[in-house]
C-alpha cells in the first residue's frame, strides 16, 4: 500500500496534516489506497541544525517504505518561503535521493490557511458565525490570534485542540487563493499520483 509520510513542526499539525492529506487525496486520487503513518514531528529551530532535518527524512524514508512519499511541512514564520524552500528541499534530497519528496512553506504559518477560507468555518470551534476572510489572510502575521480574536465567549484558539477539526471542514477550493495554499495542495497532489 503506498504511503505518505509528513515531517511536521507543531503538536496541531501531528494531527492535522493527515486529514489534509486524506482530503485532497479524495479529490484528486479516489481510487487510491493510501496508508499515512503518524507525521514526525521536528521544531522548526532545529531544522537549520546540520544533520536534524536529515534525520528527519531518513525516519520519513523509513516509515513510508520503498516507493513510498514524504511530505515536509512547516512554517516559514518571517523567512521568506521562495528562499527558505529550495535550501531545506536540496538537504532533504540530499539526505534521500531515492525518496519521493515533497515540500511546503506555509506563509508565516498553517493557520493563514483557515483565514483565508474564514466563510466556511462560519460557526465552527467557537468562531463566530458572521465569520469574514480578511482581504490578506497570508499578510496577517499571528493567524491564530486572529482566530481568537474572532471566536465568541472566552474561547482562545489552541493548535492542539483546533488545528484538526478545523483542518477536516475548511473550504479547500477558498483557502486556494492564497499562494502557499495553492502550493501545498498542488504538492500533495503531484505525491499522490506518483504514487497512484
Amino acid at each position: 500500500m503506498p504511503s505518505i509520510t509528513a515531517i511536521v513542526e507543531g503538536h496541531g499539525e501531528v494531527e492535522a496534516v493527515p486529514l489534509l492529506i486524506r482530503r485532497i487525496a479524495t479529490k484528486v486520487a479516489p481510487e487510491l489506497l493510501l496508508r499515512i503513518p503518524r507525521p514526525i514531528r521536528t521544531k522548526r529551530d532545529s531544522l537549520v541544525k546540520s544533520g536534524e532535518l536529515e534525520r528527519a527524512v531518513q525516519l520519513a524514508a523509513r516509515q513510508s517504505g520503498v516507493g513510498g512519499a514524504i511530505l515536509m511541512l512547516f512554517d516559514a514564520d518571517d523567512d521568506c518561503p521562495a528562499e527558505l524552500a529550495p535550501k531545506l528541499l536540496a538537504r532533504a534530497q540530499a539526505a534521500r535521493s531515492d525518496s519521493l519528496i515533497g515540500l511546503v512553506l506555509a506563509k508565516f504559518e498553517y493557520e493563514s490557511w483557515f483565514l483565508a477560507a474564514g466563510e466556511s468555518l462560519r460557526g465552527q470551534r467557537n468562531l463566530r458565525t458572521d465569520l469574514i476572510r480578511p482581504p490578506d489572510p497570508e499578510a496577517i502575521r499571528g493567524a491564530k490570534e486572529w482566530l481568537t480574536y474572532h471566536m465568541t465567549g472566552p474561547h482562545a484558539y489552541s493548535e492542539t485542540l483546533d488545528q484538526a477539526p478545523l483542518t477536516e471542514r475548511f473550504d479547500l477550493d477558498a483557502a486556494r487563493r492564497t499562494n502557499s495554499f495553492d502550493k501545498c495542495y498542488r504538492e500533495i497532489e503531484r505525491l499522490l499520483l506518483a504514487l497512484e
